[in-house]
């Protein structure tokens, strides 16, 4: 866990409840957990890269990524394995490096690079199974929180994560 540098995270199951969402102008909307907002500050806080790596594309996944500044967006990515391949190759990363949370079969593939697998707890079956970490937390319910909070106690970069981030001692 001491040589994770970047965290790929997919949206949809996994950053919110999976639901697709629509008003009544017919924009996308979505509901992220403000607990996973906080560990994406705890990981930066810890030296780590965020990525955003979905299939799909919307504007409200953009405005989240921005307000929590994910360094990595990368919406309507049609093979997650193929481009996380291509860009660990660019970006010097291994398997090692890498740690991946996701929650459906399209995600699968790409989890296969990583050092690190974690899923929701409401992820599909074979995700689960094939998972280094089964989150407590359900997709959208701060099951982010729950990687994050795993990868830095691990590494035993939670207190330092946590008094950087918010000044706090735990």
């Amino acid at each position: 866990m001491k040589n994770i540098q970047l965290l790929v995270l997919d949206v949809d199951g996994t950053m919110t409840d999976g639901g697709v969402y629509y008003d009544d102008h017919g924009n996308e909307t979505k509901k992220f957990s403000i607990k996973d907002g906080a560990a994406l500050v705890l990981a930066h806080a810890a030296g780590l890269q965020v990525m955003i790596c979905t299939g799909r594309e919307c504007p409200a996944v953009a405005r989240r990524a921005a307000e929590l500044k994910v360094e990595h967006l990368h919406q309507n990515v049609k093979n997650k394995r193929d481009f996380l391949a291509d860009f660990m190759q660019q970006n010097g990363l291994c398997a090692a490096n890498v740690a991946y949370c996701g929650d459906d079969l399209n995600d699968l593939a790409a989890m296969s690079l990583c050092g690190f697998v974690a899923c929701p707890a409401d992820a599909c079956s074979e995700v689960r199974q094939r998972a280094d970490y089964i989150c407590p937390q359900k997709g959208g319910e701060g099951a982010v929180r729950g990687m994050v909070e795993k990868i830095l106690r691990s590494s035993g970069r939670w207190q330092q994560a946590v008094q950087k981030a918010f000044g706090a001692d735990v």
